[in-house]
């Protein structure tokens, strides 16, 4: 199961990324310690709403556009990793998909979907571009 903290980081670092734009910049723009954003952005660190905010506005990004977006990825994850788990079980056969064990052995780790492919397997999901613009959209 992926965790809201490691989802919301790898998020960030996303944006901050396709932003071309340093740890150090967005730190000192968000008014929060270098350290302390990488620790975030690793998912190693939960952030608070205030602190959240803030990164946001430091990357030009709604706060409610990046909850939207992680929503929208955890939501692709776990209906992949669902779907794998059903799909390799025999027929007849039971598998307990809330076992960790079960979902990590049902697709090899270098199989298993991530941050921006993941949403391209989503049939008519909003591009990302679109969530940027207010047009918020979740997918079921």
């Amino acid at each position: 199961m992926t965790l809201l903290r490691t989802q919301l980081g790898n998020t960030l670092r996303g944006h901050r990324l396709r932003q071309r734009r340093t740890l150090r910049d967005v730190s000192g723009v968000a008014r929060v310690s270098l350290g302390y954003l990488s620790e975030v952005e690793r998912g190693q660190k939960e952030a608070s709403s205030e602190l959240l905010a803030s990164i946001c506005d430091a990357l030009d990004l709604e706060l409610a556009d990046l909850l939207a977006e992680v929503s929208l990825e955890l939501r692709v994850l776990r209906t992949d990793r669902e779907g794998a788990v059903r799909s390799l079980a025999p027929s007849g056969a039971e598998i307990d998909e809330s076992s960790t064990d079960a979902r990590a052995s049902a697709q090899p780790a270098a199989e298993q979907p991530v941050g921006e492919p993941a949403l391209a397997l989503v049939g008519g999901a909003p591009a990302r571009s679109a969530l940027r613009k207010g047009a918020v959209s979740l997918a079921a």
